[in-house]
């Protein structure tokens, strides 16, 4: 990992005016990756949406950690089954599933 693709946690703590230690307990309950560099503290930048929703959801909607451990636990497995329809329907031969959308 390197320094360029993520953003400190300090930095980040700053830029979205949130205390440090809300991102540190988002790791610990699994929501988000922070990764260890030397002495620093790093979160990629490929993370920077999933943790705006989960400060929206924490401040805004005052959801406790615990309310964002099940969002994040449904929302990914409703992507994984949206996954599996999308492989099913692949493996379904064209004509059914024109029949499918007539109906």
């Amino acid at each position: 990992m390197n320094k360029q693709n993520n953003i400190s946690v300090e930095q980040c703590s700053f830029f979205y005016h949130i205390e440090v230690s809300f991102i540190r307990e988002l790791e610990t309950h699994g929501l988000i990756e922070i990764k260890q560099i030397g002495d620093q503290h790093f979160i990629a930048y490929d993370q920077l949406g999933q943790l705006e929703k989960l400060m929206h959801l924490f401040y805004e909607l005052q959801i406790n950690m615990e309310g964002l451990e099940a969002i994040n636990h449904l929302v990914n497995r409703v992507q994984q089954l949206q996954g599996e329809i999308k492989r099913l329907q692949n493996l379904l031969p064209r004509e059914v599933q024109n029949i499918h959308k007539q109906l």
